[in-house]
This record gives structure tokens, sequence and C-alpha cells, in this order.
């Protein structure tokens, strides 16, 4: 990413708009707006009830989970727990192997 960023192990938006101003050339500010505009348009979908998915990057499912009977831990105690929805990310293969081949020790 851009060099005048800190790595903290995060990428932030701003990161993600520094890479497109040094990679494509595009004003800090249009950068800025371009990766806004994409991750609204990830999250209206989502907020809308559909799936996104990103050819060689993965896909953001959402899941309808049923009621069910948990447990405090610490207590013991039964406690139901609501129905909801929740939001997965799937990695592609493509995306998965590039993460494992560059965990995996050098030779």
């Amino acid at each position: 990413m851009g060099s005048k960023t800190v790595n903290t192990g995060t990428v932030t938006r701003a990161d993600l708009a520094e890479a497109v101003y040094s990679e494509i050339g595009l004003s800090r500010s249009d950068s800025a707006e371009l990766v806004e505009s994409v991750i609204g348009h990830i999250s209206g979908a989502l907020l809308k009830g559909e799936n996104v998915k990103l050819a060689g990057f993965g896909t953001f499912l959402l899941r309808e989970k049923n009621e069910r009977i948990g447990r405090n831990p610490k207590t013991g105690v039964e406690v139901a727990i609501t129905p909801r929805r929740v939001l997965v990310f799937k990695p592609s293969q493509v995306l998965r192997e590039r993460v494992d081949s560059s965990l995996s020790p050098k030779r």
C-alpha cells in the first residue's frame, strides 16, 4: 500500500484509497470517493438481502440462524438465543490459495 500509512496489521479505507491513488493515478479525493462508493454498493446490496460475489476474492453471504437454546458457560443456565441474520464471508479458492502460499515457509 502507500508509503505514508503505518502498518498496523489492518487495512483501512484510507489505505485502500491510497492504493487506488498510487496504482491508478486518480486524485486522492477521487480515490477516497471511489473506495466509499464501492463500500456503499456492497453495503447496500447486503442491506437489501442480496449476496455479494467478488470473483477471485470471495462472497459475502447472509445466513438465517434459527432460534436455539444456548448455555451460559459461567453458570450453566440455559438461555434462548433469538433467530437472527448473520453476515459471513466465504473466500474464493483463488484467495485461499494465495493466502496459503504466502503463509507457507519459503524453500
